[in-house]
């Protein structure tokens, strides 16, 4: 998951729908294909502990090799499943180097019936500080009911689930299986999926799909599953303060001029109000939701420090996810144990603008750049330069496909299910809506509150891992019976 964030329950929604018992009726065996599932499901976690141990990065300074190994495997299984037509496929770069090795496989749908494309993202994070892990990042270990290990969460077993899923159905539907597939597994999502759009665009009519299902989400906690049906959108950039032409001595000239880390200081310092709400001027914020967190919830999960008062105002869940929330995230500044005794001419830092749902990232952009330079301390030079912008995101729940799918969550875990916002961002759904308008695009996943996808010891609840996987086979299986029309 490359960036994602805080995560928060919006409505939870009744297991049984009133299209539940037409399923239940005789169009597909929901039992057998819990049976599949079930069967398989010690073979399913064998393969999952198989791609864990590749140690597929892709960014530019590890090894590609391991990353080119990893689509290899992938396509193995894919190939092992069923699937004739399964390739790997790259698109170059801006620079000219390739991109990460993406896995495509297709069953063509037939007529009359819906094409699903099922994505998720076979290369991982880096592991980071070796020693804050309790086992080996790259060898799977199941311990109290859980896989550790890199990847084994996010987002490999996003993987697995559609192909252990897609295994139960064909096993159990045969030739009564029409529904189109499409896996699409990525490789490159941890390093931002810089070759995503051109992929897209080079590969629009082999990925084209009525549904696209993105495994690359979390549930609402152990035992309780969620579809994830709001994502808040993303604007970054710097902001520099300049405030002499040279360094100059501090005893010699301070005084008269404050220097330019003061002055940034202090032009940050515009950026919230005194309750730490965001103050920029013309940005959506709202506080509409239906359920919330706790503050001990909040801050056991954030882990803030005892004495330190939340920011913001309204429900913990709307500043969670339907209203923007600013961080500065870098800092340019002579480290402590280098600093001179001289007034700095220039400081710079860098921004992270979280954006609610229905908010233009242009718009928000421009907002951005009009408060600092009209908030300039002393007259101080100021310099705004944009960074990189992504849309937010919300489903329609109110789309077929929509229901199944909290439908089948329901069914799988016997409790219903709840649709979920996410605090942080998937920017390339912006692109698959953008080239795909017309798709129904849901999202899913295998993490829950304590897999720490990104940080060591990551993992995966083996038991949401099983009813994620007979989730979606449930949701093809209906898909094929019923269709969209």
């Amino acid at each position: 998951m490359g960036d994602t964030g805080s995560v928060l329950a919006m409505t939870s929604t009744p297991a049984g729908n009133p299209q539940t018992a037409t399923a239940r009726a005789g169009n597909f065996d929901a039992e057998a294909l819990r049976q599949a599932v079930t069967e398989s499901f010690d073979a399913t976690v064998g393969q999952l502990k198989e791609l864990v141990a590749i140690p597929g990065i892709a960014w530019p300074s590890f090894d590609p090799a391991p990353l080119s190994a990893s689509a290899d495997a992938v396509a193995g299984l894919v190939r092992a499943g069923g699937f004739d037509d399964v390739r790997i496929l790259r698109c170059d770069k801006e620079d000219g180097t390739p991109g990460g090795p993406a896995v495509v496989a297709r069953r063509p749908a037939a007529e009359g019936k819906p094409t699903i494309l099922l994505y998720a993202h076979h290369d991982v994070q880096p592991t980071g500080d070796p020693a804050l892990w309790e086992t080996e990042p790259f060898t799977a270990v199941e311990r109290d009911g859980r896989l550790f290990g890199r990847g084994t969460a996010d987002d490999k077993a996003g993987i697995l689930a559609h192909i252990a899923a897609y295994s139960a159905v064909t096993r159990v539907l045969g030739d009564d299986l029409g529904l189109g597939v499409t896996f699409f597994f990525e490789g490159e999502e941890e390093a931002g999926s810089p070759t995503f759009r051109s992929f897209l665009e080079t590969h629009r009519e082999l990925l084209r799909a009525d549904v696209i299902v993105v495994a690359d989400s979390s549930n609402w906690k152990v035992g309780v599953p969620a579809l994830t049906t709001s994502l808040r959108g993303l604007v970054d950039g710097t902001i520099e303060v300049q405030v002499l032409d040279h360094a100059v001595h501090s005893g010699m000239f301070g005084g008269p001029v404050l220097d330019a880390p003061t002055l940034l200081a202090r032009l940050i310092a515009t950026l919230h109000d005194a309750d730490g709400s965001v103050a920029i001027a013309g940005l959506l914020s709202r506080d509409d939701v239906s359920v919330d967190l706790t503050e001990a919830e909040y801050r056991a999960d954030a882990s803030v420090l005892d004495g330190v008062r939340l920011a913001g105002t309204g429900t913990i869940a709307s500043r969670l996810w339907t209203k923007p929330a600013l961080s500065i995230i870098g800092f340019d500044a002579p480290a402590v144990d280098a600093a001179a005794n001289t007034l700095l001419p220039r400081a710079r830092a860098k921004f992270s603008l979280r954006l609610a749902p229905g908010q233009d990232p242009a718009a928000a952009m421009d907002a951005v750049r009009k408060h600092v330079e009209a908030n300039a301390p002393f007259g101080a030079r100021v310099v705004f330069t944009p960074g990189e912008s992504g849309n937010p995101f919300r489903t329609d729940t109110a789309s077929k496909a929509a229901g199944f799918a909290l439908w089948a969550l329901g069914e799988a875990w016997g409790v219903p299910a709840v649709e979920m916002g996410i605090g942080g961002s998937i920017p390339f759904i912006a692109d698959l809506t953008e080239v795909y308008p017309e798709v129904q695009i849901l999202v899913t996943g295998v993490e829950d509150p304590d897999s720490r996808a990104h940080s060591a010891n990551e993992s995966l609840h083996l038991g949401d891992f099983r009813n994620a996987i007979i989730a979606e086979a449930l949701l093809l299986a209906r898909l094929n019976a019923e269709g969209l029309a």
